[in-house]
């Protein structure tokens, strides 16, 4: 079985998935959708797919899948046109920045049947997959304290950080997911700090550029994630995790796995500087699990349920530092 993919959008994050798609085996890929016709052009021609409307491929006998990369405000309606229209659906997270549409949206796919699948690809890097797998194993005992440190070379464009949702929606849910995917558990309490260290436009924007958070789930289980957006030094990307047995890491990725040593000390290669080239595997692995979900029973491995959950988490973040206080995550989603 070839799973046929339309990619809607492509624009950074769609060209990574043409790149994903026609990379994996099991798929190809029949058509780009974007208003901008060069960009279209751009993917069309070096992937030798088609260039067709969004409504043209909803309605296209020769496509099975879709991968919705288009602007945050058109996820909830795409998903749902192509629930509708019977394809199996892959999208970027978030589904939308508001948890009720979220809800409503997944009341959607739900009564059509429909495969979604939340593109959430940190969970599929090798290493932290690896990670995953020797807490999986037993290998560090029962999980206890869990620590992700994720921070960017620079922050993006204003013009991108107004319509982003903020850093909280924006970048930490990337890390609100891998939390819950390695607490093991639901987390029940957030509580957060957020500041304006790195540039005073993005105070003016509305948004912060630092924060830290601490999740705890019920049965008292803790992640500490901090987010900032400045490292000087590269794209820093660190877990651990403690256990009642012991600990696993997974460190940063450099652009050679190598150290010199001489007369002027250690030295080591620079960090990856960008999540285009830190998550290359990660991007098509997901797509492989997508494929093969397809293929299989039709279970995702991250669902429209993830979705909704690390975007509470995010909102239960941004509550707790505007009122300065610990939130319930049930408070949260009794409130969309």
């Amino acid at each position: 079985m070839t799973v046929r993919f339309a990619i809607l959008g492509a624009g950074r994050i769609g060209q990574v998935h043409a790149r994903a798609v026609a990379s994996t085996e099991g798929a190809s890929l029949v058509a780009i959708a974007d208003p901008v016709a060069e960009a279209a052009e751009r993917v069309a021609s070096g992937y030798g797919c088609d260039i067709r409307t969004i409504d043209e491929i909803a309605a296209s006998d020769d496509v099975d899948a879709v991968a919705i990369c288009t602007p945050t405000n058109t996820h909830a309606d795409l998903i749902e046109q192509f629930a509708r229209a019977g394809k199996a659906i892959f999208c970027e997270k978030p589904v939308d920045l508001d948890l009720g549409r979220v809800k409503d949206c997944l009341k959607t796919v739900e009564q059509e049947g429909a495969t979604l699948m939340v593109g959430f690809n940190r969970r599929f890097d090798p290493d932290f997959r690896a990670l995953k797998k020797a807490i999986d194993e037993g290998r560090i005992g029962d999980v206890e304290m869990v620590t992700i440190s994720s921070r960017d070379p620079g922050a993006p464009p204003a013009e991108y950080i107004k319509v982003s949702g903020g850093i909280f929606r924006d970048m930490t849910i990337h890390d609100f997911d891998v939390a819950r995917w390695l607490l093991g558990e639901e987390v029940d309490t957030v509580q957060a700090a957020a500041s304006v260290l790195t540039d005073p436009k993005i105070a003016d924007l509305g948004d912060y550029d630092s924060v830290n958070v601490i999740l705890t789930t019920a049965g008292g289980r803790q992640c500490t994630i901090t987010n900032s957006r400045r490292a000087t030094y590269g794209y820093d990307q660190r877990i651990e995790v403690l256990g009642s047995h012991g600990s696993v890491s997974a460190e940063n990725m450099r652009e050679a796995n190598i150290e010199l040593a001489n007369a002027d000390g250690f030295h080591r290669p620079p960090l990856l500087d960008f999540f285009m080239t830190r998550y290359v595997a990660a991007y098509a692995n997901e797509i492989a699990a997508f494929v093969a979900a397809l293929a299989g029973d039709g279970k995702t491995p991250t669902t429209g349920h993830d979705g909704m959950m690390a975007l509470a988490l995010a909102e239960a973040a941004l509550r707790s530092v505007k009122e300065k206080r610990v939130v319930h995550v049930s408070e949260i989603l009794d409130d969309a």
